[in-house]
């Protein structure tokens, strides 16, 4: 193989592969405590706690009750539990985050989309065209963006959760939910940046498509973010911030 389709296949794999997904979470949780960006994080910053504690109370008051109804001592299940607990107890923890986390970018949506801006500032020394400069005239914009995924989400969301109370699929079904939120995770945030230069959500995804390992490792990253005690409280503002620097990087694959 000559030297030259050596690196085109190294530029290729780096491209598209789970670990740059998660390298982007990383310099995004590193973006965020830059100069200059703080004030856009107190929205995001504050809409994640209030997120994360609710999940906290429900979590530890109604734990064992959600866990019993997927994975009921009497179920021929029971004999596999030592596998099984613990693969059932993560899902239900990350569905509730999902589930609260979807709502909590409806609420931070206008404030995330000015932090994409202004980290694309940062990175590339310049603001998307058409940038408003006003987060007021962007409530609206980024309220209909959120109710679209929200849409997206519910409609395979729903399904998925049923597997859950189906014998035998319901095995399955952990690893069907981690896969699908791991691609929702990086379409959420990746929205923010491509949104701020006019793309809507059909051709966002068609662009994701292209380089669909490394939005399954940017949604696993922000996952892991989201399971780390107080650091989960930055996991919006970093998957916002890391979501930019894959724009950024990759925006001519991206690109329709």
């Amino acid at each position: 193989m000559s030297g030259f389709s050596i690196r085109e296949t190294w530029f290729t794999f780096m491209a598209n592969n789970p670990l740059t997904g998660i390298g982007y979470v990383l310099q995004g949780l590193k973006l965020i405590f830059q100069p200059g960006l703080k004030r856009y994080l107190i929205v995001p910053l504050l809409v994640n706690i209030l997120v994360f504690t609710v999940v906290g109370w429900i979590g530890y008051s109604q734990f064992d009750v959600l866990l019993d109804r997927f994975l009921p001592a009497d179920s021929w299940l029971s004999y596999l539990s030592w596998i099984l607990w613990p693969l059932f107890a993560i899902t239900l923890i990350l569905i509730t985050f999902y589930t609260f986390t979807v709502f909590a970018n409806l609420l931070a949506a206008p404030f995330n989309g000015k932090l994409a801006e202004k980290v694309e500032e940062l990175l590339t020394g310049s603001l998307p065209d058409g940038t408003s400069g006003s987060i007021a005239a962007d409530v609206l914009p980024s309220i209909l963006s959120e109710l679209r995924k929200i849409a997206y989400f519910l409609l395979r969301a729903i399904p998925l959760l049923l597997l859950f109370l189906i014998p035998v699929l319901n095995v399955a079904a952990p690893f069907l939910w981690i896969a699908f939120s791991a691609w929702f995770l990086s379409l959420e945030y990746v929205d923010y940046p491509m949104g701020n230069h006019g793309f809507k959500f059909n051709t966002l995804k068609a662009s994701m498509k292209k380089i669909r390992l490394t939005a399954l490792g940017f949604g696993g990253g922000v996952t892991l973010l989201m399971l780390i005690p107080v650091v989960n409280f930055l996991a919006m503002p970093a998957a916002v911030a890391g979501a930019t620097a894959l724009w950024c990087n990759q925006k001519e694959r991206l690109q329709p």
